[in-house]
């Protein structure tokens, strides 16, 4: 084993042994399945569209639900997101939100000083010793008493780990992530009566679902850990896996912690998979909202796929962010945040996403407006068909030159 970690304390022995026999049993495994998402890709650009698959809809028509979830995952009603840097995390855990999504991927650069201090990061705030000086106003932040429930988000299948190899490879950045959290940390999230749970991002089929559960089943053996402590989310955003909700809740049954709308990785997998098809291009991003058909669609299907099995179905991320000296910038932003999140809750949703601290109690506030529990389990969306012409209907709208230069302008404040 060739690997950067040897120098890095929170990188342990115990962890990189779990590491390592994940990726030498499952590496094969994704391979085969990211080879799948290339075959499939070809056939897309060769005019095969995607669909409901024949072979699994007994599953689709069985009765049967996911294993019960635990105490602190059963209000989920607003979860802040963020990466796994020192400060922020700590604000998250400290906000009015009752779940926090550590994030290793998207809002994370993969250097290798972020990879590490975000493992160490991750350690001390389920230790509960978490804490930060500003090196500028000197002000101290620590862990308060209560603090949000802890989700942690892996990279995804298609993303390896470059500073580590194993067997002259390069590491699942998937299977580096979750082994080194799960094995430094488990013993003392049982200490502190909460468990190891995950957010799992850009699945593109039930597969790559039965994949990780077999990597939580194999996890769990090599640590002694009970089965079925592991919980995890389901990130819902690629066009593909919209086709097979039933089938990935099936796969993580025991799993299970319900599904996410991840509404703009979604948009932007519906764009990629059709690249090719003239027809499937979209009208301005500002037209481009949750009111359109084939988001309504997508979103109302979750609902109803996951309150049929007893599943958590999670709202879509707030865009927004408090405006800082400018009251009525604020308050603009603010109302659209409100109705947003009172979209959610109407629909069904079991909660929603925020970026910031500061939407935390406007969120709260919505969902309140309309749920009177912990959750909306209870409200199955019966009503709700779904084909696969929603799914994939085309918005219409208009396609600028104001628009094309404003996605350019946002690419690169990106960046």
């Amino acid at each position: 084993m060739d690997t950067a970690s040897r120098t890095d304390p929170i990188i342990t022995p115990q962890a990189m042994r779990l590491v390592t026999e994940l990726q030498q049993r499952f590496n094969p495994r994704r391979l085969e399945l990211l080879a799948a998402r290339r075959k499939r890709q070809a056939a897309i650009d060769a005019g095969a569209m995607p669909d409901f698959l024949p072979d699994t809809a007994a599953i689709r028509g069985a009765d049967w639900r996911i294993a019960p979830v635990p105490a602190d995952l059963q209000d989920r009603r607003v979860e802040i997101t963020g990466p796994v840097e020192r400060k922020m995390m700590i604000n998250a855990l400290n906000s009015a939100a009752l779940a926090f999504m550590a994030d290793c991927e998207d809002s994370c650069a993969p250097t290798w000083d972020n990879i590490v201090q975000g493992q160490q990061n991750l350690k001390d705030a389920v230790d509960r010793t978490i804490s930060h000086v500003d090196p500028v106003s000197q002000k101290h932040y620590r862990l308060n008493d209560r603090i949000a429930t802890l989700i942690v988000r892996p990279r995804g299948w298609h993303l390896v780990e470059k500073h580590v190899c194993i067997d002259g490879q390069p590491v699942s950045a998937s299977l580096f992530d979750f082994g080194v959290y799960l094995a430094n940390n488990h013993e003392s999230l049982a200490r502190h009566g909460t468990g190891p749970y995950f957010y799992l991002p850009k699945l593109e089929s039930h597969l790559e679902a039965r994949l990780w559960n077999d990597v939580f089943v194999a996890a769990q053996d090599h640590l002694g850990m009970p089965q079925g402590t592991i919980k995890a989310t389901v990130l819902i955003e690629t066009i593909l896996a919209a086709f097979e909700m039933d089938e990935i809740l099936f796969e993580l049954r025991e799993h299970s912690a319900g599904l996410n709308c991840g509404r703009w990785d979604y948009i932007f997998s519906f764009i990629k998979k059709f690249r090719n098809r003239p027809d499937f291009v979209l009208p301005d991003r500002s037209a481009v909202t949750m009111d359109r058909h084939f988001l309504k669609s997508y979103v109302d299907l979750l609902i109803r796929t996951c309150h049929r099995r007893g599943a958590h179905a999670m709202g879509g991320m707030a865009a927004q962010i408090p405006v800082k000296n400018d009251p009525a910038a604020n308050e603009a932003a603010m109302a659209r945040v409100r109705a947003d999140k009172l979209r959610e809750a109407r629909a069904g949703h079991d909660g929603t996403w925020i970026a910031h601290p500061g939407l935390a109690a406007v969120a709260l506030e919505a969902f309140a407006t309309v749920m009177t529990g912990p959750n909306q389990l209870q409200v199955s969306r019966e009503d709700v068909v779904v084909t696969a012409a929603d799914l994939l209907r085309v918005p219409d709208g208009p396609i600028t030159d104001e628009g094309l230069r404003h996605n350019i302008r946002v690419g690169l404040q990106y960046l």
